[in-house]
């Protein structure tokens, strides 16, 4: 969590700061934010696209429905206001929209890390807590509705500590900024840590004590020899699965995420080695942090979304013959089938269990 303190240190010609001016870190924060803004409208567009098209939805995909919706509104709320207010420099739009824009501004980066953490414990109740199922859709809303609930009170004091501020020395600018409201350097300093904590390291905590526990179950899992060998492949498939998805999510969100942490915790401990930086990594530093934004679509899109017409072409409907071996009679079937090429010219349907060849259409039953 950000704050803005105005005018720190005075120009002795002018009155102006650098922070004050158009200035080469104004250039590195347009082009940025406008490259992310691209990056992230598009990627979570299609994900969010690919989920509304799907004619159910699961779990998962529901919240990765709302992940793409709180990545949006980081895209179409936080980068423009960034862009724009480092193209002015000064702030022009009143102090009402000050506080708008300040509540809008971390209320989706709250929402993005609170619904990681509900697919993390949603994942963890999933394959650790399978008995628990029956109460696992009620619980999976409760947390989203808990997400977008904590999102809107975490980010409201933002619209208590931003307001518009006027130079005492220079005449007709103006600032949204947090100047004259905290009591102390402490108390400001315990209001940006308490924010970061909430957005960096609850979730990073979550995640990796979550997609832990399910590694090292899958793991213990895929050595037991009561197993049987169908269950130990799909336990292998899972555990592959899980683990690049897994180092994928930790290593995104830890780069994303720790240059702005550790920027929040430098510049409060130490501000006088912090401010020797060259301002433009400086302000590169906190810019990343909404590269998650971007990031949230590749990850979670390439692992759990498949385009629509993909999984249609694993689908067809099949009218066939089953003959009945123990009655010997043959009954028609229609019904619809999920398709796995087999050897020897065959296609074998996964969900009836039957197997046709390629030639005249006839199904004779196989044994499971």
């Amino acid at each position: 969590m950000e704050v803005q303190s105005p005018w720190s240190s005075t120009n002795s010609t002018s009155g102006m700061t650098d922070d004050m001016r158009f200035t080469s870190t104004n250039v590195v924060s347009i082009a940025c934010y406008s490259v992310f803004f691209i990056v992230s409208a598009f990627g979570n567009c299609t994900v969010l696209s690919l989920i509304l098209r799907r004619r159910t939805r699961s779990r998962l995909t529901t919240m990765l429905m709302h992940l793409a919706i709180a990545d949006l509104l980081v895209t179409f709320l936080m980068m423009p206001l960034e862009i724009v207010w480092s193209a002015t420099v000064s702030w022009w739009a009143g102090d009402a929209m000050c506080r708008i824009m300040a509540f809008f501004r971390m209320f989706g980066l709250f929402l993005s890390s609170f619904v990681l953490i509900c697919i993390s414990v949603d994942r963890y109740f999933a394959v650790l807590r399978p008995m628990s199922l029956r109460d696992i859709a009620s619980r999976s809303r409760f947390m989203l509705y808990g997400a977008w609930f904590f999102s809107f009170l975490c980010s409201l004091p933002q619209t208590v500590v931003f307001h518009v501020e006027t130079h005492p020395e220079v005449e007709n600018y103006t600032q949204c900024v947090t100047y004259h409201i905290f009591p102390s350097e402490n108390t400001m300093m315990l209001y940006v840590l308490s924010g970061n904590l909430i957005l960096y390291a609850l979730p990073l905590i979550v995640i990796i004590f979550t997609y832990g526990s399910i590694i090292a179950e899958i793991m213990r899992r895929s050595g037991d020899d009561v197993f049987r060998r169908s269950s130990l492949d799909f336990l292998s498939r899972a555990k592959k699965r899980t683990l690049k998805m897994t180092i994928t999510i930790v290593v995104v969100f830890f780069v994303c995420w720790t240059p702005y942490f550790v920027m929040s915790l430098w510049w409060w401990v130490d501000r006088k080695s912090a401010t020797a930086m060259d301002p433009r990594i400086q302000k590169f530093l906190f810019i990343f942090a909404c590269a998650n934004s971007c990031m949230n679509p590749i990850v979670y899109g390439i692992y759990n979304i498949r385009p629509l017409h993909t999984r249609q072409q694993n689908r067809r409907y099949h009218h066939g013959t089953i003959r009945n071996a123990a009655h010997g009679h043959a009954s028609k079937v229609i019904c619809l089938v999920r398709w796995k090429k087999a050897p020897l010219h065959q296609d074998v349907c996964l969900n009836c269990k039957v197997t046709v060849s390629v030639g005249p259409v006839e199904a004779s039953k196989v044994s499971s």
